[in-house]
């Protein structure tokens, strides 16, 4: 394996943020801990990519890569298991409509979300959703008066049939009610302190909707609006059902990391919200198509873990945590399952970095941000290393494995690396 030789030219201030100059469309909606457009940027520099080549990200996410290529004019394809996630993704790459109509058709909106909201209070109505809904939702999420609101301008938008607009209003909608309602992320998703018991929902709305026109109408003339991007619902693991062989020549992307952290949590309250989850079998079919990471998404027919005990580290890993499990008293349902979690994580990752291969040109490129974790009863995971091995094993050449940034381990005071996997695949 090669020495951490490399690391990317950038401050630890700024390594991690959202530039101002890099906002246009990644800010229309985003996960609090995306990494950032400016690591897409350095690696297709540093991989040489020219304009005929197409990325590939297979956990696409909010679409940090893809739309960061397609700002860049690189064709980009992506895959991304989470709905509300594929949802965002694929609006914010949808460039192509009059930024004024746009406008137009959020004043309409909001004239008639108006009369709905004074029509409810003549009447003593109030918008709620569902049983099944409201028990997916963490307690005191979204006051009952945002709720309302946000309820009534999704319908508004419902009831007004306007395809060309529909996928942006919602997508505004979604980042107004995450404003107006009591979720904080410290980076973990909680609760604020401090409850809202009403927020300006229509004046947020408005407000995503302006930005959005004003990002469509700087770039409305540039020759990227009809860059070819696609974002395909999938998982990770089989993504070679949605993609031709060897299509693929650069991979920019950045997988969940092995830790005690629910992934589908950062958006629970708009992918309740706008519908994506509507009761607890809709939650648990999306997990199911995630690679494993966490004790609350392990099903019973799970079988990535086989997958993972031809290598020696990630057994060690696992003896571990159940060895400090037993010692230190843990007797949870959730902590008995975390050596489980941790192989399950690492033969998921070997399922995916195989079935990559087939849609892989010789010589693709490919980058990995991942991160060491702690949280399993604070055994130490080198996730970059063991990934990096994994790769190897499976006929990947490792070029090398780059300091990213650090962040320190708060129960156990170390120091963990988040790092690049830099890899090629030789065909």
């Amino acid at each position: 394996m090669p020495p951490y030789s490399s690391e990317l030219k950038l401050s630890n201030k700024s390594i991690n943020q959202l530039n101002s100059e890099d906002k246009a469309f990644h800010d229309w909606y985003r996960f609090v801990l995306s990494f950032p457009p400016h690591l897409v940027s350095h690696y297709l520099s540093k991989f040489g990519a020219d304009k005929s080549q197409i990325v590939l990200d297979p956990f696409s996410g909010t679409g940090t890569t893809l739309v960061e290529c397609k700002k860049l004019g690189f064709s980009c394809v992506g895959l991304e298991a989470n709905p509300m996630a594929h949802f965002a993704s694929t609006t914010k790459l949808d460039w192509a409509l009059s930024p004024q109509r746009l406008l137009d058709h959020a004043d309409t909106v909001a004239e008639l979300y108006t009369q709905q909201i004074e029509r409810a209070a003549t009447h003593a109505q109030q918008e709620s959703l569902c049983a099944d809904a409201q028990k997916l939702m963490f307690k005191n999420a979204i006051g009952l008066r945002p709720l309302h609101k946000v309820l009534t301008l999704l319908k508004v938008i419902e009831s007004l049939h306007c395809p060309r607009f529909y996928n942006h209003g919602r997508l505004a909608c979604a980042q107004a009610a995450v404003r107006a309602s009591n979720i904080r992320f410290a980076p973990e998703v909680g609760i604020s302190r401090s409850l809202k018991e009403d927020a300006p929902v229509i004046q947020l709305w408005q407000e995503a909707i302006n930005n959005m026109a004003a990002d469509i109408s700087a770039f409305s003339k540039n020759e990227e609006i009809s860059i070819n991007t696609s974002v395909y619902l999938g998982d990770a693991r089989n993504l070679s059902q949605h993609l031709p062989k060897h299509s693929i020549d650069i991979v920019i992307t950045s997988p969940p990391y092995p830790n005690e952290k629910d992934y589908t949590r950062a958006t629970r309250l708009e992918s309740v919200l706008l519908g994506f989850f509507n009761n607890k079998q809709d939650l648990q079919t999306v997990k199911k198509t995630l690679v494993r990471s966490n004790s609350r998404g392990i099903y019973t027919k799970d079988d990535d873990d086989l997958l993972s005990e031809k290598y020696p580290e990630v057994l060690s890993i696992a003896h571990e945590i159940e060895r400090r499990r037993q010692a230190w008293g843990k007797t949870s349902g959730f902590s008995r399952l975390y050596s489980r979690a941790v192989k399950l994580y690492f033969g998921g990752m070997a399922r995916h970095l195989k079935d990559l291969q087939s849609v892989l040109r010789p010589n693709a490129r490919l980058a990995y941000v991942v991160g060491d974790q702690a949280s399993f009863l604070q055994v130490h995971i080198r996730t970059g290393e063991i990934l990096a091995h994994i790769a190897q094993d499976m006929g990947y050449k490792l070029l090398d494995i780059e300091l990213f940034r650090t962040r320190r381990a708060s129960k156990t005071e170390v120091d963990l690396r988040e790092e690049v996997v830099l890899l090629e695949w030789l065909g």
